[in-house]
């Protein structure tokens, strides 16, 4: 499954979640960085207004469907892919740096939802080398000089992983500028999966997620925010639609 944006293509690499935590842990033995980001919707609307994301995307190694709408699209396209949410991966992605005995870093969200989410990972995850913990300031820059400061961190810790948890576009623009600047760092854009941890974000129920409705749900709790968001999202299914099944009749 891919998407075209004038000569940019960011393609699905991985058809589930098995194959992406394979890819990863092997990366992880091997001391080789890499960058995870977890495609959709939302994420196809600001690849089409926003250069740097789309340049950002463009420099992941590993791609996986974070939503139905990319699922369903990516069958219309005769190149079925399953649904691989970003929170899902943060366990065993965990777990796969355990194995290897790589240190898992934290960069994101607030110093009490860092400091909760890794206690969590201590107490589920055995074995777990706790990394650094890194809240960034409101509104800084991800290519920045902050940010930059914040990658040599996670980089004099050596090969490892960091939970990148920021939200769409910082997440994916940080994850890239790391691969240069950390490049035996794994970089996973998690968005609120550290939150979930944490307890501090309350993710839909498993029924709710189980009926393709988590949607609906992160909607009704957020509406002012979220709402408008949905409503551009679901402005780009017709054209996505037609995309999709022109991919399958190639």
């Amino acid at each position: 499954m891919q998407f075209r944006f004038g000569q940019t293509v960011i393609r699905v690499t991985h058809r589930d979640a098995a194959a992406v935590l394979a890819a990863a842990q092997g990366r992880l033995r091997q001391g080789q960085g890499f960058a995870l980001a977890t495609v959709n919707l939302d994420h196809l609307v600001k690849l089409r207004r926003d250069p740097a994301f789309l340049a950002a995307y463009a420099a992941q190694d590993f791609v996986v469907a974070d939503g139905n709408p990319i699922v369903w699209l990516s069958r219309l396209a005769g190149h079925p892919v399953a649904l691989v949410p970003g929170s899902d991966l943060v366990l065993p992605l965990v777990r796969a740096a355990a194995t290897e005995g790589r240190p898992v870093s934290l960069l994101g969200s607030t110093e009490d939802s860092l400091a909760a989410a890794m206690a969590h990972l201590r107490a589920t995850v055995p074995g777990l080398r706790a990394g650094a913990l890194i809240a960034p300031p409101m509104g800084f820059d991800p290519e920045g000089p902050a940010a930059r400061a914040m990658l040599a961190q996670v980089q004099a810790l050596g090969p490892g992983l960091c939970l990148v948890a920021l939200g769409a576009p910082r997440q994916e623009r940080l994850a890239a500028l790391g691969r240069q600047l950390a490049p035996a760092v794994g970089f996973a854009s998690v968005g609120a999966g550290v939150d979930f941890l944490a307890g501090h974000q309350r993710r839909a129920p498993a029924w709710v997620r189980a009926i393709a409705m988590e949607w609906l749900w992160r909607a009704l709790s957020a509406p002012r925010r979220l709402v408008p968001r949905y409503a551009a999202c679901a402005a780009i299914l017709p054209a996505e639609t037609l995309r999709a099944l022109r991919q399958r009749q190639t």
